[in-house]
């Protein structure tokens, strides 16, 4: 495995990419804004061992002669874990600020001697999706792969931000979610069941949820079909407020500390 640690889990957050049947929409944005930011806490049992951001910057971005968000995630270790174990990875999307399909998706990732620097383009009009790679010992990038969408594919951190356009009010528990996501130069299948409705309480506060289950192929990493369950705030905002999951080396967790520029009231529940 090659990402691991926080950032595994803080990707399970954004729920991969998604793809869909239809030609890119515009879409009613209800649940962000630019200016939103969020701050995250990652934990390895009891013991805190890293941290991770969510910013949706203000500035406007042309991408493809489009407008886009321009929104950027960041995680890393803190502490001893920071020390033997250091994690430095930055995700930056450039996201269509009408029908959220990804125009570029870069990766900066620093995981103890593992690095990686990617780019990728995806040009919707021509059905192909566009990687550049960048090659450490010869310092530049590698050839440029070209691969075909069969269908409209978007990134993750805009499959995100489509998901949080989504009726939530609509979704009922055991109802499951399909999508196709790319991630690593490759097509995946990808299911999520919504799991149940709770509170949930956080560093932040406590928040009225909707927890979603993804469903987990056979593995070595995670256990169970429970394995990971990711809490969203039950509310027109939709932000990520949790993530457990369950591994075969121990229990390991993300948590939202801090909120600010949100675009709706949070559904906050009083302690």
């Amino acid at each position: 495995m090659k990402s691991k640690g926080i950032i595994l889990f803080a990707s399970i957050i954004f729920l991969l990419g998604f793809k869909q049947d239809r030609s890119p929409e515009l879409l009613k944005n209800e649940a962000f804004k630019r200016g939103e930011y969020l701050e995250f806490k990652a934990s390895f049992g009891f013991f805190p061992v890293g941290k991770g951001t969510w910013k949706i910057n203000e500035n406007t971005i042309q991408i493809h002669d489009r407008p886009s968000f321009q929104v950027d995630v960041k995680g890393w270790t803190s502490g001893f874990i920071g020390f033997v174990a250091p994690v430095l990875d930055h995700w930056k999307s450039y996201v269509d600020t009408s029908t959220f399909i990804t125009h570029i998706a870069q990766r900066d990732l620093t995981e103890g001697k593992y690095k990686k620097i990617d780019i990728t383009e995806f040009h919707m009009k021509d059905s192909i999706i566009k990687v550049k790679d960048f090659d450490f010992e010869k310092n530049r990038y590698k050839e440029l792969k070209e691969y075909k969408m069969e269908k409209l594919t978007r990134g993750m951190i805009s499959g995100f931000l489509y998901m949080r356009t989504m009726d939530f009010s609509q979704i009922q528990i055991g109802d499951t979610v399909k999508f196709d996501a790319f991630l690593d130069d490759s097509f995946y299948d990808f299911e999520v069941i919504c799991y149940k409705r709770e509170p949930i309480k956080t560093k932040a506060g406590t928040f009225k949820s909707v927890v979603f289950r993804p469903v987990m192929p056979d593995n070595s990493i995670f256990e169970g079909e429970d394995a990971i369950l990711a809490w969203i705030s039950d509310d027109e905002n939709k932000i990520p407020l949790k993530v457990e999951a369950e591994m075969f080396i121990g229990h390991a967790g993300v948590e939202l500390s801090h909120y600010e520029g949100l675009k709706n009231k949070p559904a906050i529940i009083d302690d």
